[in-house]
């Protein structure tokens, strides 16, 4: 059990990435916080775990929001009754498309979701961990903030702030014994796939994974699996690293 005794929140853990990582975490001993805007999705994740034997409830708040980041610290804490590991997986995109076509309001949202949540985790959850002597983060990035794809410029952006976030965060928080790594994900079989091609058709997928070394999608288990080394004690000295997940579509 390499997460037995701790508590974890994974943001945006209803489907894909999220899912797969509260799901993992669960399995090492982890007690869960499920989080996400879809209350139906959230509860279906939260109660699989609790089927399964484990410990999670689902708190339903929106990640850009602040005051709701704090109502969702105060329910973990009073469940739990302490939080270690905070994992930023909540993000969103535009569709794929011309830089020129993506209206504010879709801007916005991602850089809302995607980097203002980072900021609000960290005014929320880095003074509990201080207090507790320690924590970690892992920021789930993209191999876009690396590698960018056309038609995803803004998107790309985002997670490109993500991973100098998390440099510039590690450096910070180090002296506190909070670590803080990011994991750079190439796209993956989750509900964001077909935003990231533009339409889901085979001829884009194909066009998709021919840009993949391994050939293949990266899966929610690929992306947990990843997480897991990084949250737990083994992972005791990394801090700062931004890990591609990515079949070696970085090289």
């Amino acid at each position: 059990m390499r997460l037995k005794n701790k508590t974890a929140l994974i943001t945006g853990s209803g489907s894909g990435f999220g899912e797969g990582i509260a799901l993992r975490f669960a399995q090492e001993g982890a007690r869960i916080i499920v989080n996400d805007i879809n209350t139906d999705q959230g509860e279906r994740v939260a109660a699989a775990i609790r089927a399964a034997g484990g410990e999670a409830i689902f708190v339903r708040a929106d990640v850009s929001v602040g005051a709701e980041m704090e109502r969702l610290r105060d329910e973990a804490l009073a469940a739990f009754g302490d939080l270690s590991i905070v994992v930023n997986n909540a993000g969103v995109s535009h569709r794929n498309q011309s830089l020129l076509d993506v209206s504010e309001a879709d801007f916005d949202r991602v850089y809302a979701i995607n980097v203002k949540s980072l900021y609000w985790a960290a005014r929320t959850f880095v003074p509990h961990m201080k207090q507790r002597g320690g924590g970690v983060f892992v920021n789930i990035a993209s191999t876009a903030g690396v590698r960018p794809r056309p038609g995803l410029v803004w998107y790309n952006g985002s997670k490109g702030a993500m991973i100098t976030i998390t440099k510039g965060m590690a450096v910070e928080l180090a002296p506190h014994r909070i670590r803080v790594n990011a994991i750079n994900p190439v796209a993956g079989e989750t509900p964001l796939l077909a935003t990231f091609m533009g339409e889901d058709t085979p001829e884009r997928r194909a066009q998709f994974i021919s840009s993949i070394p391994l050939g293949r999608f990266s899966q929610p288990l690929d992306i947990a699996n990843a997480s897991l080394f990084l949250a737990s004690d083994e992972a005791d000295m990394i801090t700062g690293a931004c890990l591609e997940v990515d079949g070696g579509r970085c090289v």
